[in-house]
């Protein structure tokens, strides 16, 4: 099955996640098919922490993949935050 999830990046203590499509078997950091954006918990003031690029991310679940839970309301927080 094919999902989107978030595969960690960054230093310790200081996450950085790539909103990545993958496989449901491959390891949450390993290998992936394509990166649709990315989420900066950390970013402050006028710095951006959520990016995703809104047309692969219909395209792939159009294709049958599922979204993490947490991918969900990551994406559910952007597409408000970009209607308004």
């Amino acid at each position: 099955m094919v999902v989107i999830r978030l595969a960690r990046g960054g230093a310790k203590k200081r996450p950085f996640y790539s909103l990545v499509v993958t496989d449901s078997r491959n390891r949450r950091d390993g290998r992936f098919i394509e990166r649709v954006g990315y989420y900066n918990p950390l970013a402050s003031g006028n710095e951006k922490g959520l990016s995703i690029d809104f047309g692969r991310l219909d395209y792939w679940t159009s294709q049958g993949a599922q979204l993490s839970p947490t991918v969900l309301r990551l994406v559910k927080q952007a597409r408000q935050s970009a209607a308004a």
